[in-house]
């Protein structure tokens, strides 16, 4: 894997300059810069990264803002360390974004009748209209534009990557796409709408069983369209990306317009009522709907939870591209500890090229599903770290190494991390990843009623931590898709409330974690997937999670001393099963060696 060709430069003091020119000549004070592009997701193509053209900050979140004489980011605390690595302190104030907003921030250091030029395809509409309430408050004034002021000063902006769709086969989706649309249609129609704004390129993806190759780690199709009532579906896309065999594979029903009509086709809604997420589609989609006559009834993306519910073919495909992945996993870790057993300590950028090797030899895979995060030592206190930033670092002995990583998969799509010994550990290395076990274990094997929320398990995997005065700054789960997105919604496991209850057929992550600045990360994640919980007697069904994820945890860090019992036998049962399941998939002695000398009981 190379390093992804430069955005533009790293001159961030003569980019503001410009910048700066470009607003005044526009009569207005400042601008927001929000690591968003006019598709919202979390995955942005090149050509769209304009936060990291002016900055240099490469994290998945945050905000800049530019006015005449300051400029501040805005992150949140997984990007506290990478932050004031890549953005220029002189240049930039460092700002958190829960602590202080960039609408608060904004309100103190402009003065009464500023103007502040907004993007509406870059913000959702809730965003925007927080933005109008809080701004008007302090006789700000926001102008909009799509005319973004970034691209008129971004000369080597890249060119957009056009490249056909994949047309997904009912083996990995399990329904037709016509079946989908009709059934969602008829929802849109309960809800009491005649249309429903499909905004997200995953909706869109799910409908109608295609996937995309536009953007890197997120397979999916970009565009907007609008699903009516009786299922139809009218598709805003660059037609360029529409393959031959395209209406066979998804039915009748679907019309092809340009995506550059998009402004024509929203506003030619008038009288009718149109269903639209305010806090997943962007402003100007909804401002076009509304100016043409329509009339808003906000309300979820109706896609969003029948996606996240995945039926049975999705869940069977999840588990088969698990084991193919444990597969690749398991490899790389015993050919790992073989390096360092013999004394060469490679470089995060090598050994991550090397399980991406392992990956790519497997069934059904495209891609990874995000940049691998191959941490060593101290870069492991990152969370989203990634040695593709700057040189990367070469393991260090007697030390911790911290990898996430993941695969896309025709069946599936994978998350895994693992906190691996390089050398001697440490005591007290072993007692705080052995803490974040039991918190991992405790999530695990939790039974929980229909109607639970992952905000309602969430201190189950923080509890060990807490007892000790520790704590980690990011959610402990993430919902995942079926070949889209590594991060999906709605549901989510964190101490922020998430009003989504877990239901069967829902893929989430389970990955507490610990870090300590400057010194190492800790982080234990499995994928694993909601399901009727089968009990003996009871009054109320329960649900529970089931491991897709199948490699094992380092032994070596594990300090059975702090485990209860029934902690110890759920790791020997976690370690029998991967065994049992995998064992006979692996095609090299030395392999099946490794992986049996990892799954042997505690005691």
């Amino acid at each position: 894997m190379t390093a992804p060709a430069a955005l533009g430069g790293t001159d961030q003091r003569a980019k503001l300059a410009t910048l700066r020119e470009e607003l005044a000549r526009r009569g207005v004070d400042a601008l927001c810069i929000p690591r968003a592009d006019e598709y919202l997701g979390e995955y942005i193509p090149a050509h769209n990264e304009r936060l990291r053209w002016l900055t240099d900050f490469t994290g998945s979140a945050g905000m800049a803002i530019v006015t005449a004489n300051d400029a501040a980011i805005f992150t949140d605390g997984r990007y506290t360390v990478q932050v004031r690595r890549q953005v220029d302190g002189e240049e930039y104030q460092y700002r958190q974004l829960l602590e202080e907003p960039p609408l608060q921030w904004l309100s103190e250091h402009l003065a009464a009748g500023s103007k502040v030029l907004i993007d509406p395809r870059m913000c959702t509409l809730d965003w925007y209209r927080e933005a109008q309430e809080a701004l008007s408050k302090a006789d700000i004034q926001i102008v909009l534009s799509t005319d973004n002021p970034i691209d008129r000063c971004w000369t080597t902006r890249p060119a957009p990557l056009i490249k056909e769709a994949l047309l997904l086969e009912e083996s990995f989706t399990g329904e037709h796409s016509l079946s989908k649309r009709e059934r969602l249609g008829k929802a849109v129609a309960e809800a009491g709408a005649d249309a429903a704004l499909i905004f997200a390129p995953d909706s869109i993806s799910w409908l109608l069983n295609v996937r995309g190759r536009d953007v890197p780690r997120m397979p999916v199709l970009l565009g907007c369209a609008l699903l009516e009532s009786n299922g139809h579906v009218q598709l805003l896309v660059d037609e360029r990306r529409i393959p031959e065999g395209f209406h066979e594979h998804t039915g009748p029903g679907v019309s092809i317009i340009a995506e550059d009509e998009a402004g024509r086709v929203l506003s030619g809604y008038a009288g009718k009522t149109v269903l639209a997420d305010p806090t997943t589609a962007n402003a100007w989609s909804q401002q076009c709907l509304e100016e043409g006559g329509a009339t808003l009834l906000s309300g979820e993306d109706p896609v969003l939870l029948p996606k996240a519910c995945k039926n049975t073919v999705e869940v069977a495909g999840a588990r088969e591209a698990h084991r193919r992945d444990a597969v690749a996993e398991i490899r790389f870790l015993a050919w790992l500890d073989g390096e360092v057993a013999a004394g060469r300590y490679h470089d995060e950028g090598l050994v991550a090229e090397r399980l991406e090797a392992f990956r790519a030899e497997g069934k059904h895979f495209h891609e990874l599903s995000f940049d691998s995060i191959s941490a060593s030592a101290a870069n492991g206190a990152m969370c989203h770290y990634n040695h593709l930033d700057s040189t990367p670092a070469p393991l260090v002995p007697d030390s911790l190494y911290l990898v996430d990583s993941g695969g896309q998969y025709s069946d599936g799509t994978t998350d895994i991390t693992r906190t691996i010994a390089i050398g001697e550990p440490s005591q007290e290395m072993r007692e705080l990843f052995t803490l974040v076990l039991k918190g991992h274990i405790s999530l695990d094997r939790a039974r929980f009623p229909r109607g639970t929320t992952g905000t309602h398990l969430d201190v189950l995997a923080r509890q060990h931590l807490w007892q000790t005065g520790r704590d980690y700054d990011h959610g402990t789960g993430h919902g995942v898709g079926a070949f889209l997105g590594v991060h999906e919604g709605p549901q989510r496991i964190a101490k922020a409330w998430n009003r989504t209850p877990l239901a069967p057929g829902m893929i989430v992550s389970n990955e507490p974690g610990y870090y300590r600045d400057g010194a190492f990360g800790i982080r234990c994640e499995n994928l694993c997937v909601v399901r009727e919980a089968e009990t003996a007697s009871g009054e109320v069904p329960m649900l529970e999670f089931d491991a897709l994820t199948l490699v094992p945890f380092d032994r070596r860090l594990i300090d059975s001393s702090l485990l209860s019992p029934e902690e110890r036998q759920w790791i020997d049962d976690y370690h029998l099963r991967v065994a049992e399941e995998i064992m006979e998939r692996l095609e090299h002695t030395d392999d099946r060696d490794w992986l049996r000398a990892a799954t042997r009981p505690l005691s």
